[in-house]
């Protein structure tokens, strides 16, 4: 097995700061559940200033490895693909933000099932992901990051299908036009989320291949 490591030496801050990058991403999504759960108890949106935070602390991460980059004249791997990573892993916080603040904008009653379920898958998604990107520290170990791309894949899939049947039941129920639109595109916004997870992992993946 290729060992990632060794050419890291022992400068490991590619590794801190992707490994950062990919628990603000799982955080974010956290927060996600946990405001969706306060949104149905409370019936009124929570606050989200959190989920600024957690986009604030990526965009700190990504500009600290663009640095690292910039000063860093032999990379241990590609650098397109350390960039592609670090951005990948950008991407899901800032999805997660989109969709906090058009929920917290909606004024009609949110059918907390499909919400929670993606949520749910989302969350799954993102443990994937933070599994994976740990796993170039120790080497980028092909049939672990493979094994956790497959559940990561997976996830994205019962996504979809989750998006689907909601979709249906807003085509076939007693839904407006207005309402009909505005919850269609959040359960598109929410699944777009579990697709950052998966673009990142399929980065990671990538890596893997390449230098296994």
């Amino acid at each position: 097995m290729f060992s990632l490591k060794k050419l890291f030496g022992k400068d490991e801050r590619f590794f801190d700061l992707l490994e950062a990058g990919a628990e603000e991403a799982r955080t974010s999504v956290d927060l996600l559940a946990r405001y969706l759960r306060d949104l149905a108890a409370e019936g009124a949106p929570p606050n989200h200033d959190n989920f600024i935070q957690t986009r604030r602390k990526e965009k700190r991460i990504r500009h600290q490895m663009t640095e690292a980059l910039s000063r860093t004249f032999v990379t241990p791997i590609d650098r397109e693909d350390i960039e592609a990573l670090s951005f990948a892993l950008y991407r899901i916080p800032k999805q997660v933000e989109k969709i906090v603040e058009r929920l917290s904008i909606y004024p009609g009653r949110l059918p907390q099932g499909v919400f929670r379920r993606q949520a749910e898958l989302m969350l799954q998604a993102a443990e994937a992901v933070v599994f994976m990107v740990k796993q170039l520290r120790h080497g980028a170990a092909l049939a672990h990051i493979a094994e956790a791309n497959e559940r990561l894949q997976f996830a994205e899939g019962e996504a979809d299908k989750v998006m689907l049947g909601g979709l249906k039941e807003l085509y076939n129920g007693p839904a407006d036009a207005k309402e009909l639109v505005i919850l269609g595109e959040l359960y598109e916004m929410v699944e777009q989320a579990v697709d950052r997870c998966r673009n990142a992992g399929n980065v990671v993946l990538l890596i893997a291949l390449k230098n296994s």
